[in-house]
């Protein structure tokens, strides 16, 4: 699978679940609304009064899971490196998220929203439909 097909693929998906860690070292896990770039950059928004947003800021590596819902069993699992947007980054990706959510741009007015880019560490793509298991890593 190419960069361009692991780009479609994820485009595809509208959620994420998110894991961070803890202040104490815990996983902690979330559903995120996520945009990719076609740089595998993951971009979603968050408060920041949520924990992902203090997690994040102290411990930026995180992970994702993607797909393997609506009975499809392929799935991206993602390692990655999270970074708090701003400007002048912040409209760059903005676009791409609310491309991707089109009704986005009324949190803008939000007094507490952070987008976060998450670029990519580690990637594994999982197929495990009829067609026999396929798996693939990428390494950043």
């Amino acid at each position: 699978m190419t960069s361009e097909e692991l780009f479609s693929l994820i485009r595809g998906y509208r959620f994420g679940a998110l894991a961070s860690i803890g202040p104490d070292g815990s996983p902690q896990s979330a559903l995120v609304r996520i945009a990719i770039t076609p740089e595998l950059e993951i971009v979603f928004n968050t408060v920041n009064t949520s924990r992902k947003y203090a997690n994040l800021l102290a411990r930026p590596a995180c992970s994702f899971v993607i797909g393997g819902w609506g009975g499809s069993e392929q799935s991206v699992q993602y390692e990655g490196e999270a970074e708090e947007l701003k400007a002048p980054l912040t409209e760059r990706y903005q676009q791409t998220y609310f491309a991707a959510w089109p009704d986005a741009p009324k949190s803008m007015n939000w007094p507490d929203v952070a987008y976060f880019a998450v670029r990519p560490r580690w990637i594994r793509y999982s197929d495990f439909d009829l067609m026999g298991p396929q798996m693939i890593k990428l390494k950043f």
